[in-house]
């Protein structure tokens, strides 16, 4: 079965297809030309996840799924969240969006935090939505150059590594993004492929 997962970011699309495995063909959109902005205006992860694959599904009719992932920080009241890509400023930037996160938790004690993440999935016309967590905290300052985003400053609980000091497959084994795609890989094989 193949499935247009509502992203260009090369690094979300590699994590993706390395956990689906051979039943499931995964593309992007950068190999369908596609090539306008995807929405994300919603207040929640949840609305924003669903907006894209619907978007993209609209324009392509292609069975697909999008996700909106974000960082939430339980002294910060959930924050950055759903702005998690834009925290820093205007444009994405990962740097910015770090130092940000950073700078507001200076002399903070409490530095739990997690990544969610929600997949919404577009088949036939019909939504299913998945979510994933992964709980852990921020430290001080980056470390390690893998990843992307907010992973080098977000140690998950029970490791003494960032997600950026870790290969692609064991941060895939324990990433918030695996959880929720793992469920919609089982949804997919138990409800779809059969």
């Amino acid at each position: 079965m193949e499935l247009l997962f509502a992203t260009k970011n090369r690094n979300k699309l590699l994590e993706v297809q390395a956990f689906a495995g051979e039943q499931i063909k995964i593309t992007g959109l950068d190999s369908t030309g596609f090539d306008k902005d995807i929405p994300e205006n919603e207040p929640t992860l949840e609305g924003n996840a669903s907006a894209k694959s619907w978007y993209v599904f609209k324009l392509t009719g292609k069975n697909c799924f999008a996700d909106d992932t974000g960082l939430e920080i339980e002294t910060l009241g959930g924050k950055p969240g759903v702005h998690s890509a834009r925290y820093g400023g205007i444009k994405k930037n990962d740097m910015a969006n770090r130092e940000k996160v950073l700078s507001e938790l200076v002399n903070e004690s409490n530095r739990k935090a997690r990544f969610r993440t929600v997949i919404s999935l577009i088949i036939n016309g019909k939504e299913k939505l998945f979510e994933g967590a992964v709980y852990g905290k921020i430290i001080d300052e980056p470390r390690g150059d893998k990843g992307f985003g907010y992973d080098p400053i977000f140690i998950p609980n029970g490791y003494d590594k960032t997600f950026a000091e870790m290969e692609l497959d064991e941060k895939n084994r324990i990433s918030h993004r695996t959880d929720a795609v793992k469920k919609l890989i089982e949804y997919l094989q138990d409800e779809v492929i059969g």
